[in-house]
């Protein structure tokens, strides 16, 4: 478990977002700035072992009997110094909480905008990858996050929402080794007036929620010719990953919360979930004699277990000293779901 403390000082980075306050609430800008006071300054920093069963866990939830090329982890973890692959880290400095400190959702509340936007949402973030020091099993180490924004904006559909962003850094004995940027969206509740159940079970019209969980890789139709990944998430892969990743957020596992409260037609699949499956596809697909530099995304649409979508890059591009930036798309039918620009170099 990994063990917390909290000290003064800010860390650098912003995504450099601006916040949209034509017509926002003085709820919605009080909300943000109460937010941004209870942290301001601070730091929480906490410590853990990477743990080698954890990521055993993590690539048997993935359906990947192989962690890396040379390491089957069917039977037993990895050994001390295996390198813990990109986005492995988010079942590492998982949520330590009592229920009782839990929101009403279940999740973490340490940086939840205060009511009444109490609806979270995964949004998006990047990830900053140090060439020659990556994270290993038995590595010593240590997470610093800082609250970098709170801000009030207006969504889509009208209606004012919080958007919070943290910056942690990881570092072992080397010094840093990641810097992961992550950002969530927080509505007000939902008007359960309006919110449509809806039967589950063989005869309620989602057979696709027994189906297992599915991964396969077919031949690009797409421009470029890029291989397509198509994927199916089921209700007990998706159990794991929250059990995994000690998240408690009940749209991911509680049928009757996310659809009579948050108003989802089903569970729906992690944000963080779908960014190890980018990164997965990537280092598959695309990873030559390369070291991965960072990944940018943004989550756009929910995806819905059971549902059927599709991971491919659209594009690869070649840049100056020999680095490469490879566009990534999940879609499900045409629904852009999540976004991802992965960079990466020859040295």
């Amino acid at each position: 478990m990994a063990s917390k403390s909290l000290c003064c000082g800010r860390l650098p980075g912003r995504l450099g977002l601006r916040p949209h306050r034509k017509h926002l609430s003085t709820k919605a800008s009080e909300a943000a700035q109460k937010l941004m006071e209870g942290f301001h300054g601070k730091t929480i920093v906490r410590k853990q072992v990477l743990d080698g069963n954890q990521l055993q866990r993590l690539s048997l939830t993935l359906g990947r009997p192989k962690l890396v090329s040379d390491v089957d982890v069917t039977h037993t973890p990895p050994r001390r110094g295996t390198p813990v692959p990109p986005g492995y880290h988010l079942v590492y400095f998982t949520p330590a909480d009592l229920e009782s400190s839990l929101g009403p959702d279940g999740t973490d509340q340490t940086y939840n905008a205060p009511p009444p936007f109490t609806r979270r949402m995964w949004a998006g973030g990047n990830m900053l990858f140090e060439t020659g020091n990556q994270l290993s099993v038995g590595d010593e180490v240590t997470e610093h996050t800082t609250l970098t924004q709170a801000q009030p904006k207006r969504g889509r559909d009208g209606t004012d929402m919080i958007f919070v962003e943290v910056l942690k850094e990881f570092s072992n004995a080397k010094g840093l080794a990641l810097v992961d940027k992550r950002s969530w969206v927080f509505r007000p509740p939902m008007d359960r007036s309006n919110t449509p159940g809806r039967p589950i079970g063989r005869n309620g019209g989602d057979e696709s929620l027994f189906k297992p969980s599915e991964s396969r890789d077919y031949p690009g139709t797409n421009d470029g010719g890029f291989v397509e990944r198509h994927m199916r998430w089921s209700p007990v892969a998706l159990f794991r990953f929250s059990a995994l990743t000690f998240n408690a957020h009940m749209i991911h596992y509680n049928d009757p919360w996310t659809r009579g409260v948050e108003g989802h037609p089903n569970i729906v699949v992690h944000g963080p979930l779908n960014l190890i499956n980018m990164l997965d596809y990537w280092r598959d697909q695309h990873q030559t004699a390369v070291s991965l530099t960072g990944i940018t995304y943004r989550a756009t649409a929910p995806i819905y277990a059971g549902q059927a979508y599709v991971i491919r890059a659209t594009e690869k591009e070649l840049l100056d000293g020999g680095n490469e930036l490879t566009r990534i798309a999940i879609t499900r039918d045409s629904t852009m779901c999540m976004k991802g620009t992965v960079t990466s170099t020859a040295y």
